[in-house]
Parts: structure tokens; sequence; C-alpha cells
């Protein structure tokens, strides 16, 4: 029988009543507490939390505060206050998250997974809003853009950081001026793409030294870029990126060198390929050339489903960067084993690494997608009215405290029961 690879364990993330988890709220928000610097924010904070965990339809602040205080004008403008314009630093908050997240996490071998998540949205006024691909339609829309960094080990998975993606011109053009000012976009905010802020976020976790990790996990928006991979590299870090099917790889490193000068003009500086050396090849085309026999069916358990079959290959190649030969690296094909989807990885592990462990690493993209499903589903996080910078990062960080602390105690409840039954037998 085929041993089947693990990725990390499914979470039941059901929703009890609020109350019962009045206790193990208050021990919860009290790790974040004294991070507030005023006593009203750390109530509301604690507020917060509770609405964000209540099982209603709608997590928008009012509905949140109609359940918990009633009628009370009072407590709806209040939290909005704290949401959207309290001036509390949510870095430092966030910080203490990963601490708490590598306690109960935490593992040397442990993955971040990077990935964006968009919110739909009506209007011109939320920040950031443009009409650009939503992925939660499938098409263009009218909506924000965010980018996520989550955390997955063999115990669990939970999500650690958060980056609105500002599109081009609300940065710089000029007639977005008033909409920033009202937004509280900060005055020296300069254009980012979505690989710079993952970037962003990852030398932040990692210069913490608050959470352990190995890997980097990305879907092609990330892996195409090559600046992005060699940082992530230059950190110590292991990435397992996606990569479009038009990427250019050499299966052995070719000859370059320096022109000689032809004594004309500008004398060479930049190395090229020597003659008669092969191009670079797609790696759709390498795919092509694989036989039958040469591809390994694996079983790997991915998500609440049961084990999946999908056919795994992998071999050193030589990346390309700016048209040379790069860094030697693997590259990783995966195909369906019914459908035949073709999936293409590049990964910069060491050369030692084995083909099941390349092949459970393939499997760590679901943890940040099911992170997203979850806090949309369960926890509010695309619920928010807020249209502020600062509100949308506010509101993000609190999902994040809320979805972890779902994760703690279903993980605390799993060990119970464990317990629970090895004492019995």
């Amino acid at each position: 029988m085929m041993a089947v690879i693990e990725t990390t364990p499914w979470i039941d993330f059901r929703l009890r009543d609020v109350d019962e988890l009045v206790e193990e709220l208050q021990a919860y928000h009290a790790i974040y507490s004294p991070l507030f610097q005023r006593r009203e924010q750390r109530y509301w904070a604690g507020e917060y939390l509770r609405g964000l965990l209540l099982d209603m339809p709608r997590k928008s602040i009012e509905p949140m505060m109609l359940n918990l205080h009633g009628t009370d004008t009072n407590a709806i403008r209040a939290m909005q206050q704290f949401v959207g314009d309290g001036a509390w630093d949510d870095q430092v908050i966030l910080k203490r998250h990963w601490h708490e997240v590598d306690e109960t996490l935490g593992d040397e071998d442990a993955v971040l997974t990077l990935d964006s998540s968009d919110f739909l949205k009506r209007g011109k006024e939320s920040v950031g809003v443009k009409r650009q691909y939503c992925g939660e339609v499938g098409k263009r829309a009218n909506c924000q853009a965010g980018v996520f960094l989550g955390y997955a080990s063999y115990l669990g998975y939970t999500l650690l950081h958060r980056r609105l993606y500002m599109p081009g011109e609300w940065v710089v053009d000029a007639a977005f001026a008033k909409r920033r000012a009202k937004c509280g976009v900060p005055y020296n905010l300069g254009f980012r793409t979505k690989p710079e802020l993952g970037w962003d976020m990852i030398r932040e976790v990692v210069d913490s030294q608050h959470i352990r990790a190995r890997w980097v996990v990305c879907d092609e928006t990330f892996g195409r870029e090559s600046g992005f991979l060699d940082d992530i590299a230059s950190s110590g870090l292991w990435y397992f990126a996606e990569v479009p099917h038009n990427t250019r790889v050499w299966l052995e490193r070719p000859l370059t060198a320096v022109p000689e000068w032809s004594g004309r003009g500008r004398k060479p500086t930049r190395e090229r390929l020597c003659p008669g050396q092969h191009e670079a090849q797609k790696v759709t085309a390498i795919a092509e050339q694989i036989l039958p026999t040469q591809w390994q069916r694996q079983a790997i358990k991915e998500r609440s489903q049961g084990p999946m079959e999908a056919d795994f290959w992998a071999m050193r190649v030589v990346a390309m960067r700016d048209g040379l030969p790069g860094p030697e690296i693997w590259l990783v094909l995966r195909r369906g084993s019914m459908a035949g989807e073709l999936k293409t990885y590049l990964c910069n592990a060491p050369p030692d690494i084995s083909l099941p462990t390349l092949v459970r690493i393939s499997g760590m993209r679901w943890p940040i997608e099911t992170c997203f499903e979850q806090s949309k589903q369960y926890l509010g996080m695309s619920a928010y009215e807020v249209r502020s910078w600062r509100g949308w990062h506010h509101h993000m960080t609190l999902c994040i405290l809320a979805h972890f602390f779902l994760v703690r105690q279903q993980l605390r409840k799993k060990h119970a029961s464990a317990l629970a039954g090895s004492v019995e037998h």
C-alpha cells in the first residue's frame, strides 16, 4: 500500500456559543491587554474579539455592538473610533502574536505561507479600492486586495501578518490626493508590488526572531519574481514557489564569458552565453520529455479530505537570472493523476532533500487558503465597513487574533481528549 504523506492537520473550526468562551477569551485577551496604552483601548479590543466570535451572519461593527450592547449608539461610535482611528500600535500586537503562535504551533521545519485575498467593496471611498482582478469572484471587480502571511506546522495553522496592496494610482496619482488624505494613507507610502509586500512581511517575521520556520510556500503571483525568490534564499529560508509554465531553466549549467573586445565601441563587461551553448528551456517543454516510468506516484493528504494521488518528478536545474545562469535549484513537477493538470515549482532546498519532503511541501498551500475561508465565514474578515488605512489594518489584526484564539482552543480541546483517553487506557 502506498504510504500517505501528511501535510498539516485539519482543524475543526465550528463556533460554540461565545458565552461558553468568556473565561478563555478573557485569559487570551489578557496576553495582549498590556500592549494597549489606554484602558478604553483594552476594553474595546476585548469587545471586538467577542464580536468577531459571535455566531451571527453579519459581523460589521454596528450589528456586533447591537448584539453585545443593545441600542447603545455610544458603543457603536466608540468601537468605530477604536477600529478606524484608534492610535494603538498593531505591529506590537502582531509581534506578541508571533511569540504565542510559536508557543503553540512552533517547529523548526514549519512553513510560512504567502498568499493574497481580495475583498469586494462598493464605491470609491475605501482605501486602495479599485476595479481589478478579484480572486473572491474569479473576475475583475471593485475590491481591495490584501497580502497575507500564514504559518503551518505539523501541529496546525493560522495567520501571522497582513498588508493592504495599494494600486499605483492610489500612491502616486495627484488625482487621488484627497482620497489618500481622507483615508489616512501615510504620506511617505511608496508603491509596493505584492511580492515586495510579501518579502516585507517575511523579513519582519524573520528579523523578530519570535517564531521558527524553514520554508516559504507561495503561488506564481510571487514565484514569478526572481528577485523575491533570491531575497528569501538570502534570508536562509527555503522557498517552494509555484511558477508560470513559461519559466525557463537549464538542465546543465551553460558556459558564459565576457566577449572579447573588437576594438570598437564600448568594451564588453557583462558575461554572455558562449557560442554553441544550449538555450534555457521552458519547464513545460521539460515536462513533455519525461518518460511515463519516470513519474513517481505519491499519496498526499490535503485539507479534510482523504488522501489524493498525484505524479511527481524532481530534478536539479539551473535558474535563469537576467538571461544568464543563476543558482542551482530544484525543478519540481506535479501532475494530477486523474485530470492531469500540471503544476510547476522551483525550490532552493539543498541537493540532498528527499522527494517525499518536496511532495509534502507542495501540499502546504491549503492551510492559508483555509484560514481565509474560516476567517471570512466565521470571523467577519470580509464584513468590515471601515474605509481608512488604519482601520483596515486594525480590523485584520484583530481577525488574525480571533482566528488563532479558536485554533488554540481546538488544539487544547484535542490535547485534553487525548490525555483523557490515555488515562482511561
